[in-house]
């Protein structure tokens, strides 16, 4: 989400940084497509290091749009329903044809609603000193971060399990406490990233209270990346039907 329309003063530096995780995630997926839909034998897409890779995506993703929420100071409930509808887009055109890798709950449903929980809590959220703030929502964050397979992690070694009870129903997994009929090949509920994403927006007004914002380095524009920062959302929703497209012509010529 671009905090200022393009021109003179515009902080580039999101849509740099945003632009750099779009290729990053575009490769990630072409790379899926090539090992569950094209049958590649690529043993290192299963191994830690590509669960990195696909971390340091949507970590990046999650606190990016966090962090731009201060800087937009209006249009926030807008843009969440947009995103919100564009989540549901992918959901009812995965689950029409292609059942097997259906998305439910994804990451644009997630964003959407941060947005609009954003929105509703922003107010209060600049009564909390940003440092603090930034502290509380990484903690909470680390420590919900297991939630969707039952347990949370109040600090390294110490884990508490949760009741399966809470884990039933759609409703609380779109919670954070998925179901265990519950499938989806891309699934952000709203624990634990929402910590993540309300740790972006207390970055940003730390980062603003310092007056940072104004220095060079958020003035950074490299053009190319900066255009595929602003157009995150329209290239998200078109990456993967053209990834599509591409591997349907290589197998086509491979046969």
């Amino acid at each position: 989400m671009p905090g200022k329309k393009s021109g003179p003063g515009r902080l580039h530096l999101p849509d740099v940084i945003r632009g750099i995780t779009l290729i990053s995630m575009i490769l990630y997926h072409g790379a899926w497509d090539l090992v569950y839909i094209a049958g590649v034998n690529w043993p290192w897409y299963h191994s830690g290091g590509a669960y990195l890779w696909q971390q340091s995506i949507c970590w990046t993703f999650i606190l990016l749009s966090g962090f731009c929420i201060p800087l937009a100071s209006s249009r926030r409930v807008k843009r969440g329903l947009i995103i919100f509808a564009a989540g549901l887009l992918v959901s009812a055109v995965t689950i029409l044809f292609l059942p097997e890798d259906r998305v439910v709950f994804g990451v644009l449903t997630f964003i959407g609603s941060a947005m609009l929980i954003a929105a509703a809590s922003y107010p209060f959220l600049e009564r909390i000193r940003p440092a603090a703030g930034l502290c509380i929502f990484a903690y909470l964050f680390l420590v919900f971060f297991p939630v969707n397979s039952g347990y949370l992690r109040l600090f390294p070694g110490k884990m508490i399990r949760l009741p399966q009870a809470w884990y039933r129903g759609m409703y609380m997994t779109f919670l954070g406490f998925p179901d265990r009929s519950f499938y989806s090949t891309d699934y952000f509920s709203l624990l634990p990233w929402i910590f993540l994403y309300g740790a972006g927006i207390f970055l940003c007004l730390l980062i603003r209270r310092r007056g940072l914002l104004k220095s060079r380095l958020f003035m950074l524009d490299i053009p190319p990346l900066s255009f595929l920062g602003r157009h995150s959302l329209a290239v998200y929703l078109a990456h993967q039907p053209v990834l599509y497209l591409a591997l349907e012509l290589w197998m086509a010529l491979r046969h």
